[in-house]
Formats: structure tokens, C-alpha cells, sequence
């Protein structure tokens, strides 16, 4: 059985309204903002630390643009208040950001990362997370990401660039999980 310290961190990543524009094609995983409403409510009644993520695009048009509807939470993972929010303009949320700092000071050395996009800001926080020495898991069913052509011509399903990306991740950055063996650790340590 999984065992994971009674402070592991919660880290949702970009789980904001812009993802949800067309303008990215088609999605993997619909039921992952499901499954991160689940984990955080775990959290929430466990009262472990939750730290949310808010990427705040430079780009002009993009649908994350800072100061637009996109760049809001959605709904069924809003932030409660005295819920930290840290922001970025980068794909990892530890660039630019105090995500590091916090985590430190909190003793906390487990991070438990979900949200939008699996092969983006998931899989950039979570090699960063890797190299800076945190015990990390991704929760393969409650992150996802979208088509893409690659520079050659190729297209790529959602379903394909998430398998590759989680796999990438397994065992070298992070341990790949699902919702329900994460909901079944056993938080002791």
C-alpha cells in the first residue's frame, strides 16, 4: 500500500476556464476535473496543504490571458479563501514563483500534482519537483492535455501525447498514480 506523509501538498495546476476554448482541439480524460474536485476534497477534509496554480499568459490572445474570464478557476476547484494561489507566466510552477519557498518552509516534501495540461505545466512543475528533491506523484486520471501536430506534419491524439507524457514522467521524476489508489493511501507517516 501507498503511504504518504500527513502534509503531502496538493498542487493543481491551471485548472482555469481558458482550457476550456475550443481553440485547443480535441481533450483526453474528461472526467479529470472530476477527479481533482475529488482529491481536493479529500484534501480539504484531511485539512492537508493545498496549493493552487494559476497560469497568467503574456501572450495577447491567449484564452489564459492575465486579467480575462479564461484566466479564472473553474468552478469545482475554486479556491476557498486562505487557499494559497500562485501565479505564473511560465509552464513550470516553480519558475518565477515562491511555490518552492512555501513548500520549504512548510516541511512539506511529498507533492501529490494534478491539472491541465499532462504534457505542459504537469509535466515541467513535476521534473522540477523531481530535480529539487521532492518525493512527487502524478495523478494520471485527474490531468489531461490536448491533440497536437507535431513539426513534421503529424497529428497526435490527446490520448497518445498524455500516455507518452505520463510515462516520460514514471519512475524517473515522479510515480504515476490513479484517483482511487491515491484515495486509498494510507496517510500515516
Amino acid at each position: 500500500m501507498l503511504s504518504l506523509p500527513s502534509n503531502t501538498a496538493l498542487i493543481i495546476i491551471d485548472v482555469q476556464q481558458g482550457f476550456r476554448d475550443p481553440i485547443w482541439g480535441k481533450r483526453n480524460n474528461p472526467q479529470a476535473e472530476t477527479n481533482i474536485a475529488t482529491l481536493l476534497a479529500s484534501w480539504r477534509s484531511s485539512e492537508r496543504p493545498i496549493f493552487h496554480i494559476q497560469h497568467l499568459s503574456l501572450e495577447p490572445q491567449s484564452p489564459l490571458g492575465a486579467n480575462t474570464p479564461g484566466s479564472d478557476f473553474q468552478e469545482m476547484v475554486h479556491p476557498k479563501p486562505g487557499e494559497p494561489i500562485i501565479q505564473k507566466h511560465v509552464n513550470s510552477a516553480f519558475i518565477g514563483t515562491d511555490l518552492e519557498a512555501h513548500l520549504r518552509q512548510s516541511n512539506i516534501d511529498t507533492l501529490v500534482i494534478v491539472g491541465l495540461t499532462t504534457d505542459h505545466c504537469v509535466s515541467t512543475t513535476t521534473r522540477m519537483a523531481g530535480n529539487l528533491g521532492f518525493q512527487t506523484y502524478v495523478v494520471a486520471d485527474a490531468t489531461a492535455t490536448f491533440e497536437r501536430t507535431g513539426y513534421d506534419g503529424t497529428w497526435y491524439s490527446a490520448e497518445d501525447i498524455h500516455a507518452i507524457s505520463l510515462a516520460s514522467l514514471h519512475q524517473e521524476f515522479a510515480t504515476v498514480v490513479d484517483t482511487l489508489k491515491l484515495l486509498r493511501t494510507d496517510i500515516n507517516k
